[in-house]
């Protein structure tokens, strides 16, 4: 390769339609790199593509089938060639008493959270150690550093994650791939509006004081945005963090402390 040829990086970005993943791929984009975002609906996807379809493109996959995310690579690397950063953004919650937590709940958990993830990095990780550098950035969640009541699956999910990223890294410290995880705590998106909907009509509580009682679980006392997230993930990603692996960063304001 010609020393003096600038790379161009491509990014794939899972979950990417809204929230924290379309943060991330627009940050990725305003960084440089070229970046395809994948989502399970079509719709969210292409809207994000299509605010800069010369740096975004979109496909649709769902993470937890192989088939599916062969295919949306394939497509990806068609536009854009080889992949080199990899965010396992996508990703669900469900909460439940324990005891009713069936085991439906737990295998989606299970299937989105984690068995999505190890998917998605076995389909790029031979192309990143064909090239001998690769960054793969796992989100997870202070539930994966933390536990929390009603959430058990997505609690045990999450810190498989962090038990994949740390494994992970160690297998590849020496071939030029990182493996890092970010942890938000409760951040500004549809998901935590969603579930603080939800809250408020099972319980009747003001919605105001539910996302209240959200915020307060932050020491900074309010949530955390999606672009504060994206801003661990560009630096992980890039150049200046090649030392930095098998990290899992809290972006949460201080309510969990590594």
């Amino acid at each position: 390769m010609d020393a003096g040829k600038t790379i161009v990086r491509h990014a794939l970005v899972t979950g990417g339609g809204r929230g924290i993943g379309a943060a991330i791929a627009l940050r990725l984009a305003a960084d440089g790199l070229r970046v395809t975002v994948l989502g399970r609906s079509r719709g969210p996807v292409e809207a994000l593509a299509a605010r800069d379809p010369g740096r975004l493109h979109a496909v649709t996959a769902d993470v937890a089938d192989a088939g599916q995310v062969a295919r949306a690579l394939a497509d990806a690397q068609a536009r854009f060639g080889p992949v080199h950063v990899l965010v396992n953004n996508a990703g669900q919650a469900e909460s439940a008493p324990f005891l009713k937590t069936g085991a439906d709940l737990w295998q989606r958990m299970l299937a989105v959270n984690l068995t999505g993830t190890m998917i998605c990095t076995q389909a790029v990780l031979p192309g990143m150690l064909e090239g001998g550098w690769g960054r793969v950035v796992n989100v997870a969640s202070t539930a994966g550093l933390a536990g929390y009541a009603y959430v058990s699956a997505y609690c045990a999910a999450k810190h498989g994650v962090i038990g994949l990223t740390r494994a992970l890294a160690l297998e590849l410290a020496a071939r030029g791939v990182t493996v890092n995880a970010v942890c938000p705590g409760y951040t500004d998106t549809d998901l935590v509006r969603e579930s603080v909907a939800r809250v408020a009509a099972k319980t009747g509580r003001d919605p105001g004081d539910v996302r209240a009682e959200f915020a307060k679980t932050n020491p900074q006392g309010r949530l955390v945005t999606p672009g504060e997230v994206a801003d661990a993930v560009s630096w992980l990603c890039g150049e200046g963090a090649g030392a930095v692996t098998g990290l899992s960063l809290p972006v949460c304001g201080g309510e969990v402390m590594q």
